[in-house]
């Protein structure tokens, strides 16, 4: 895995908004023989999408720009006739978080029921990783636009990701802490499988740099569970050890987490590390300048202005407030985007078809010619053309473990009223 290129750019402020209303629902339904056939066989059926997005839970902050993303891509799917002549379908879903798996079982239970062909989701490793095989035994395909866990490389046949894993995020990210001069660095980290996952990368970057891990690292025992309220005894043991540097691997926990650490007088400008799962605004949380210098890391390119002011035009005009973040909004579009394209490849609506011609849109054959839209891609394989669907994301296509080849890593620092600007981008590719 090589990690090279860095790109400046502009600001993003990222704060919790409401999700898209789950009162969509679908009119029609697909047979479930359709989930069970394969390549070119039942494809006069609409194509049906379902979601199963952060609506509630420590990461709904997520679902704002990822449910844009869909909905974005379905609109423009359907204004350029739709798949094999039927306009796409949406059937929203909440999958909730860790803290209480039941609210992704029920979605899933539901997306089956509803006979859709792909769902789009989770953002959760950990979720998906609780629904994959559900629908995978279904037939039906799941496409993440923000699991980074890598042990869903390769998970299954119908399970890809148009996020990178977290090799590419854990480099970047111990990169940014040996480049800052760091050489004692502890953890707190969520035990669940994003946690540590990223926990482990990031510190086999740590370690092969030089630096120690003086707390919370791989094999240790320190993490601490999802829902966390109360860190006054992780925080102390930390500091105990007089770290140079502190790396958060958490979700809404991260609040109690800096307030632990402010009350026992860490300094933050820096010292301290943020990712994806915490990587948020938190204007108005703390005082102005408590997280200045902060460093966080958020997988994804840094989204052009006018498909950043498309998504967010599209949840005002659904929701009645426009967007204030755009994490994962490209992934969602892209893995949407990607979902037809196969379809229309392998013409066929069902899941089968989707996971057989899936790498095949994204650029994996010989030859491809790449299109930037669904439109583009359509013409192209009805000239006979093998494509290369090139989105918003600036992902490589997808590999033989269905993850993207190559991918973005977005870099933020915290401002003096504790917003996120974006500085840079490093780009990873995955072996």
């Amino acid at each position: 895995m090589q990690i090279y290129s860095r790109l400046k750019g502009m600001s993003m402020n990222r704060r919790s908004t409401a999700a898209r209303g789950l009162a969509l629902a679908a009119v029609l339904s697909l047979g479930l023989t359709a989930c069970s056939t394969t390549s070119g066989e039942g494809s006069d059926e609409p194509l049906k999408v379902g979601t199963i997005l952060p609506i509630t839970g420590t990461l709904a902050f997520l679902g704002p720009p990822e449910v844009a993303g869909v909905g974005l891509a379905i609109d423009d799917i359907n204004e350029a006739g739709g798949v094999l002549g039927n306009d796409v379908e949406l059937v929203p879903g909440d999958s909730g978080d860790t803290t209480d798996f039941s609210v992704a079982d029920s979605t899933a239970t539901d997306l089956i029921s509803q006979d859709v062909s792909v769902v789009i989701g989770a953002a959760s490793s950990a979720v998906s990783l609780r629904v994959v095989d559900k629908f995978a035994e279904q037939e039906i395909m799941e496409i993440s636009p923000a699991n980074t866990a890598a042990n869903l490389s390769g998970y299954s046949d119908f399970y890809a990701r148009t996020a990178p894993p977290d090799t590419v995020q854990g480099a970047a990210l111990g990169n940014l802490v040996l480049d800052d001069g760091h050489q004692t660095v502890g953890f707190l980290v969520q035990n669940e499988d994003y946690g540590t996952g990223l926990r482990d990368n990031v510190q086999k970057t740590l370690e092969e740099g030089g630096a120690e891990i003086v707390y919370g690292g791989t094999g240790e025992g320190q993490e601490f569970q999802p829902g966390e309220t109360n860190f006054a005894s992780q925080v102390t043991d930390l500091l105990a050890q007089e770290p140079d540097a502190i790396n958060i691997i958490a979700f809404e926990e991260t609040k109690a987490i800096v307030a632990e650490l402010l009350a026992q007088g860490w300094e933050f400008d820096g010292t301290t590390y943020f990712c994806d799962g915490n990587t948020a605004s938190y204007e108005g949380e703390f005082d102005e300048g408590t997280l200045s210098g902060v460093v966080g890391t958020i997988p994804g390119a840094q989204a052009e202005e006018d498909f950043q002011q498309r998504l967010s035009d599209y949840y005002e005009e659904t929701e009645g407030s426009p967007l204030e973040d755009y994490s994962y909004g490209p992934e969602s579009y892209d893995a949407t985007i990607l979902a037809a394209l196969a379809a229309v490849r392998g013409e066929g609506t069902n899941g089968a078809t989707i996971s057989e011609n899936i790498k095949a849109v994204s650029g994996a054959e010989e030859g491809s010619v790449e299109v930037t839209s669904f439109e583009e891609g359509v013409e192209a394989l009805e000239n006979g053309d093998e494509i290369r669907y090139v989105g918003v994301s600036g992902i490589g296509p997808l590999n033989e473990e269905n993850d993207p080849s190559s991918a973005f890593i977005g870099v933020y620092e915290y401002q003096e009223d504790n917003t996120i600007e974006w500085t840079n981008a490093v780009e990873g590719s995955i072996g």
